[in-house]
């Protein structure tokens, strides 16, 4: 069995990965194949801290530009997150690990409240805890979220999940020329503004040193690669 190189990540999940073809909503399907790979990289002893988005369920941002007010949609958005956790839970309960989701915002009937303390412990008794809820604040991404999460509960890397193989020039999809980086720095994604995490999220992890790797998550066994260290996907570090 490959040694683990990272023995506690973060691992970041778009709300829209959740929705599968379906784009929006849940796919029972697309999220029990997603948990399969979290069940299998738990049972090689990973650690692991989950970051799920809303956004598809509902986007705060995109909604504010469309007039309502940014706080109250961001607010918006942070409920929908713990929609996504609860499922997610459900889905990796039903495949035998044990599990804990923690809000940031405080609803003691579906979850826990995010204690940083309690959180850790969750850890090193070997559940997956799944903070929900964003920050608890608005104006901030699940991204940002994510990189804060990571920092408080002495995660060793971030996994960013997405759809594409890793980071590239330009979008993947729409342009067949664009080129994927296998490495690169905190600085390039700033200055070259890749769609890796948000500015925020990246400034953070610039500033303590956190590794960001990005890779595909559709691809079965890719999350066992990428926390032992092989070739997979693009990071991003110092």
């Amino acid at each position: 069995m490959d040694k683990l190189r990272y023995s506690r990540v973060l691992l970041k999940l778009s709300g829209e990965a959740l929705a599968g073809e379906r784009k929006t909503g849940l796919d029972p399907e697309t999220t029990g194949a997603f948990c399969r790979e979290i069940v299998n990289a738990a049972a090689m002893g990973l650690q692991v801290a989950l970051v799920i988005g809303g956004g598809n369920i509902f986007r705060g941002l995109s909604s504010s530009a469309q007039g309502m007010d940014r706080a109250s949609a961001d607010y918006m958005g942070m409920l929908a997150t713990v929609i996504n956790a609860l499922a997610v839970q459900d889905a990796l309960e039903k495949q035998g690990l044990a599990t804990r989701v923690m809000s940031a915002i405080p609803m003691q009937q579906v979850c826990e409240p995010y204690i940083r303390r309690r959180a850790l412990r969750h850890l090193d008794k070997g559940r997956v805890v799944i903070c929900a809820a964003g920050t608890g604040n608005p104006y901030f991404t699940t991204d940002t979220a994510a990189a804060l999460r990571a920092m408080e509960l002495r995660c060793q890397a971030i996994l960013k999940a997405t759809k594409v193989s890793g980071v590239y020039d330009k979008d993947p999809v729409a342009h067949a020329d664009a080129v994927m980086f296998k490495e690169l720095s905190y600085m390039d994604v700033l200055e070259k503004q890749l769609r890796v995490m948000d500015s925020t999220a990246v400034t953070l992890a610039m500033d303590n040193a956190m590794p960001i790797i990005v890779f595909n998550m559709f691809e079965p066994g890719n999350l066992r690669l990428a926390v032992t260290g092989q070739n997979v996907g693009s990071i991003v570090r110092g």
